[in-house]
């Protein structure tokens, strides 16, 4: 009898002892390129920028991979990841459901998804949340285009390749400014021409977004030898917003150097702001 109080004496001072400590906040799971980040029952890689302090908020591109691929890819493409590691950019790599992503109806469950991603992703780094990208190539594209119409409130600004929504159709957001590139030679999500051949109806839906009207500043320039754009940009919108088409000669891919180029275009504007 006399060993059953103690015992139960010493239960209630182990427990008084544990219900004074401090809690300690529970670390996430490492993971990163090669072991995926968990999010519930699904997943995604993440890639931490080249020569990081470990102290500064990093901005982020959210990058939705093409059909039949996974994060995987992403974290290790000269064309993406290459643009991000050197320019100081968190990549976030989510990983679809059977390879692919549900784009095709508004209020996808990839967009709370996505959503999800960068909040996991914030409790691993510290997030610059006004530098925040969202892209995507192909289907891929055409996902980012549903999560800036979905979820764009907070966005930066979206950079999508070769992949678009319905240009009918009406967003409930938007980023603060897109960029889009297309080839006009693309057999896989064909370029989508509007009425006589129009060759900027690929944005006709963002365009309509913030009322920008039909003419548009045009510019060229080059990435590599065969990389060669033709520029559109709407600045002079009704509603805060800036709408940038770059129109190539040829198929479905992303072009070389491309999201470097917006990238640096992006972070050397954000910080021309800031100061």
């Amino acid at each position: 009898m006399g060993m059953q109080i103690l015992r139960n004496l010493a239960r209630g001072l182990a427990a008084s002892v544990a219900m004074s400590l401090p809690v300690v906040a529970q670390e996430p799971a490492p993971c990163g390129a090669e072991v995926p980040c968990p999010v519930g029952a699904r997943s995604y890689h993440l890639l931490p920028p080249d020569d990081w302090d470990g102290v500064t908020p990093l901005p982020v591109l959210l990058h939705f991979h093409g059909w039949g691929r996974q994060g995987t890819l992403i974290v290790k493409h000269s064309r993406i990841a290459g643009a991000t590691r050197p320019r100081g950019v968190l990549l976030l790599a989510p990983n679809g459901r059977g390879k692919t992503w549900d784009f095709w109806r508004p209020e996808s469950p990839d967009s709370d998804f996505a959503d999800a991603v960068l909040e996991d992703a914030a409790t691993r780094f510290p997030i610059d949340r006004d530098r925040v990208f969202v892209s995507g190539y192909s289907y891929g594209s055409a996902m980012a285009w549903r999560y800036a119409c979905e979820n764009g409130a907070g966005v930066r600004a979206l950079l999508a390749v070769s992949g678009t929504l319905d240009q009918s159709e009406i967003c409930e957001t938007a980023p603060a400014e897109i960029r889009h590139v297309h080839g006009l030679k693309d057999t896989v999500l064909d370029f989508p021409f509007g009425p006589d051949g129009d060759t900027t109806y690929p944005v006709a839906l963002w365009r309509d977004h913030f009322g920008c009207g039909d003419v548009a500043r045009s510019a060229q320039y080059s990435t590599t030898e065969k990389d060669h754009f033709e520029r559109s940009v709407w600045d002079g919108c009704a509603r805060e917003g800036r709408v940038v088409l770059d129109v190539h000669p040829r198929g479905h891919f992303i072009p070389r150097g491309w999201f470097a180029y917006q990238l640096d275009e992006l972070l050397n504007s954000s910080a021309d702001n800031r100061s």
